[in-house]
């Protein structure tokens, strides 16, 4: 039998080189060891017992207030600073905004700028695979919460580059002395603030503190569940990330998902200006007092091509749905002669030639609009002039609606018109196809439709 992993021998000695506790099965034995206890105990511990100690100490409207405008600071340290400048450069800032940003970021107590921006960035470049360090293919609790609480592997997580971050001096002194800095931001800072302010050191600790901290987490962990859960996609649905404007209240404008994982570089999420995005507020007010600069829009052009390429993919699942008639190559060909007889034939069938295309108008001729004696009258005839303006022009409708009682083509008939017609279009690029290579039948450009001036199929 095969020694396992964990017990290899070479040489007469164990091998000490174990496998992550991740490559084993969890079981009741080994539950505990799966579990990474300190993030349980300052994501889940930590606020339960904030939320213990609330119940019996009542909220000062100071406090609140504080508590409230600290937490849309510290909520802009992690979408304006840790994302969307160390994350993704969307923009530049001057020195004393990032020192500002690097300070109240740290007070979302998230990780470092460091840590936070290097698995943002295997997150985009592995969207929804195993490398993706909180991919939502593995539930939406897992990539809430559930890759906090859990160990990982690290050789799982996907390769990142953070040169850029390894050269900032800001980053690199908030990275090395993380500790201090997140027990001083996220918990004595306040405190100081409401105890000195108006002496509620207290209410500065439990609501300014701990809890404030907990609401701005479980808002930022919304970004890597909800918005990869919740809305829609317009412009990309090959991955899970989703635009909903629920998501964008909750954290702070980032809700816009879809756009911003197809642009990332882009320093706004949401592009229209009634949509919610304070983050962009914030870095354009910045800009306007020359704190920022250097900020980055993706081309309107190829947001839009990405919108419409989109709107078109969508659009062809719709069309793969309809009846659109048997394609004209799939047709059989019948001579003129042939059409003749088999429309004489006393077999139910009632075949009109039409631009040198042959219908069966049988279970029609009761339901046309105009009645049935003109339709009958055109019973193994020519009937393209008639159809095409010499009786009536008839609508977009009907050329769609004959369209699906297709059963031949006339051979020396009108169909050679056709065929020339749609040769010339294919060599000068003007057919069009849609993502599934099907014909798109645009309104007016059905084969039946021909100008009044036009022969139709060849009598004779």
């Amino acid at each position: 039998m095969a020694a396992s992993p964990s017990v290899a021998v070479a040489d007469g000695k164990r091998n000490s080189k174990k496998p992550h506790i991740t490559e084993t099965p969890i079981t009741w034995a080994n539950w505990y060891q799966h579990v990474n206890w300190l993030n349980v105990f300052f994501i889940i511990v930590v606020p339960l017992m904030g939320f213990a100690a609330a119940y019996s100490y009542p909220l000062q409207r100071a406090t609140a207030v504080f508590a409230v405008i600290y937490y849309f600071n510290t909520g802009l340290g992690i979408t304006a600073g840790y994302h969307r400048l160390w994350a993704h450069s969307s923009y530049r800032a001057s020195t004393p905004l990032k020192i500002y940003l690097a300070a109240v970021g740290v007070g979302a107590v998230q990780g470092s700028i460091r840590w936070w921006s290097r698995g943002h960035r295997a997150h985009h470049r592995y969207t929804d695979t195993e490398k993706d360090p909180y991919s939502v293919r593995k539930g939406f609790w897992y990539s809430h919460l559930g890759w906090m609480v859990m160990k990982q592997n690290p050789k799982n997580i996907g390769r990142a580059d953070i040169t850029d971050l390894n050269e900032d001096p800001i980053v690199i002194w908030q990275h090395r002395h993380y500790i201090k800095a997140v027990l001083f931001m996220g918990l004595i800072f306040p405190t100081l603030v409401c105890g000195i302010g108006w002496g509620d050191w207290v209410g500065g600790f439990i609501y300014a503190g701990i809890l404030r901290a907990t609401f701005v987490q479980q808002a930022t962990f919304c970004v890597n569940s909800l918005a990869h859960w919740l809305g829609d996609q317009p412009f990309e649905d090959r991955n899970s990330p989703r635009d909903h404007v629920i998501t964008a209240l909750v954290t702070l404008g980032e809700g816009y998902h879809n756009f911003h994982h197809e642009f990332p570089s882009d320093y706004r999420n949401a592009i229209e200006w009634w949509q919610y995005d304070p983050t962009k507020w914030a870095i354009w007010m910045w800009k306007q007092l020359g704190l920022a600069y250097d900020l980055k829009e993706f081309k309107q052009n190829e947001i839009e091509k990405g919108r419409l390429q989109q709107q078109q993919k969508k659009l062809d699942i719709r069309r793969s749905k309809l009846d659109w008639g048997t394609p004209i190559s799939q047709l059989p060909v019948m001579t003129w002669d042939d059409f003749k007889t088999e429309a004489a034939k006393d077999d139910g069938r009632a075949l009109v030639a039409i631009a040198g295309v042959v219908h069966d108008v049988a279970h029609f001729i009761k339901d046309h609009p105009g009645g049935k004696t003109f339709i009958s009258s055109a019973i193994g005839k020519d009937a393209t002039a008639t159809f095409n303006g010499g009786v009536y022009q008839h609508s977009n409708a009907a050329h769609n609606l004959l369209s699906t009682m297709r059963v031949g083509v006339i051979y020396g008939g009108g169909e050679v018109e056709i065929w020339k017609r749609a040769h010339s279009e294919k060599q000068n690029g003007f057919i069009m196809q849609d993502n599934t290579d099907h014909h798109i039948v645009r309104a007016g450009e059905q084969v039946t439709k021909v100008s009044p001036q036009q022969n139709g199929a060849t009598t004779v």
